[in-house]
């Protein structure tokens, strides 16, 4: 281990340790308070440009492994941890999380008090930093920080998003069989709008009974509607991403284009709120997020409260009641969790169903979707 120093846009200045790739990164830090997963969120591309501090104090014991991985790198900026376990104990660890973090050139960054800056990112909000193990001068850094653009100015969709498109066709992870499903028979076939899924929602699709194509961001809306019209396809999936939906204007114009189209739509996460930015209600930034496992969200069509996975910066307003029904919301915050429009066949959840990590209770969402499908048929 190095030495690393990283300084925080309200001015903090903290000395810590380095344990993975090496270098110079600036992004916006956030906390997440899941107490395991940690591979499954490194390997998030929802979490491009950030730096996630784990509540979690300790990290690394599990090692990290292939079938674990949530997309085909890591994507985050950093990890902040407060200690590391460099040597890990798990039959299916297949590598250490440092040998991992550097291969994808994430900062790992240890020896650190994970609660101060919790409690810190809590009563200020997310907020920029910048991490070096090159630069160690408090002045230097907040230079190069000053001069950096915020999240909120990058498209980092067009790094996360596939190049080509491919057919996903594995269903979801047998824990007792340790190995993944093979695709049910499929009774709905879609496209996946990709602009950052994550691995698990596309088993988790494939495993309702859908099949799943997943496709660039900057597929045509054109290409998609004459496809669903022709009968090929019965559906899109928008999917979940990093950074500000607000400055997507060529995804917000393409959904606007299925919406016009009837195509039945599900969104989740970035998929939710570009759906909610396509129909006029633009989406705005929440102080520090939610980011973790342990979320209460309660189902408003049958009372039943819901543990649920989230991480999400953003969310749609409360006036898109004017134009749907909302079927969740969040018990800490009374945000809005879910909803159903009222134009066409389209739902959407600002959680994350398929969990990874995090508890299964929302999983129903995806059979919803299918059967939206089916009750909508292709016209």
């Amino acid at each position: 281990m190095r030495p690393i120093w990283l300084y925080f846009e309200n001015g903090t200045y903290i000395e810590a340790r380095s344990f993975g790739a090496e270098g110079t990164k600036t992004g916006e830090v956030v906390f997440n308070t899941s107490m395991t997963g940690y591979q499954e969120i490194v390997t998030d591309p929802s979490y491009a440009g950030q730096f996630v501090t784990f509540t979690m104090p300790e990290i690394g014991n599990v090692g990290c492994n292939e079938e674990d991985m949530e997309s085909k790198g890591a994507w985050c900026k950093g990890i902040i941890v407060r200690q590391y376990q460099s040597e890990p104990s798990n039959f299916r660890a297949q590598e250490a999380l440092h040998e991992l973090l550097k291969r994808f050139d994430v900062l790992g960054i240890c020896d650190i008090d994970t609660r101060y800056l919790t409690k810190m990112l809590r009563e200020e909000g997310a907020m920029m930093m910048i991490a070096s193990t090159e630069i160690s001068d408090k002045a230097e850094l907040a230079e190069r920080l000053a001069a950096s653009p915020h999240i909120s100015e990058v498209n980092y969709i067009e790094e996360v998003s596939t190049k080509e498109p491919y057919e996903h066709r594995q269903g979801h992870y047998d824990a007792r069989a340790f190995r993944y499903n093979d695709a049910p028979e499929p009774q709905a076939r879609i496209v996946a709008l990709d602009f950052g899924v994550k691995r698990n929602i596309l088993n988790e699709l494939v495993q309702a009974g859908i099949a799943v194509e997943v496709a660039p961001n900057a597929t045509p809306a054109e290409e998609l509607i004459a496809r669903f019209e022709k009968g090929e396809i019965d559906g899109v999936f928008l999917s979940n991403g990093p950074g500000d939906p607000l400055i997507l204007k060529a995804e917000q114009a393409k959904i606007k284009k299925l919406i016009e189209a009837k195509v039945p739509m599900f969104g989740i996460c970035l998929g939710h709120q570009l759906l909610s930015i396509a129909h006029g209600y633009e989406t705005y930034k929440l102080k520090f997020g939610h980011h973790g496992g342990n979320h209460p969200v309660k189902n408003r069509e049958n009372g039943r409260v819901e543990i649920t996975a989230q991480n999400h910066n953003y969310n749609v307003p409360d006036a898109i009641t004017d134009i749907a029904e909302v079927t969740h919301t969040n018990l800490f915050d009374g945000t809005i969790e879910g909803v159903r429009y009222k134009n066409g066949p389209i739902l959407s959840v600002q959680h994350h169903p398929e969990a990874s990590p995090g508890p299964h209770e929302s999983r129903y969402v995806f059979g919803e979707f299918l059967k939206l499908m089916q009750e909508t048929g292709n016209k």
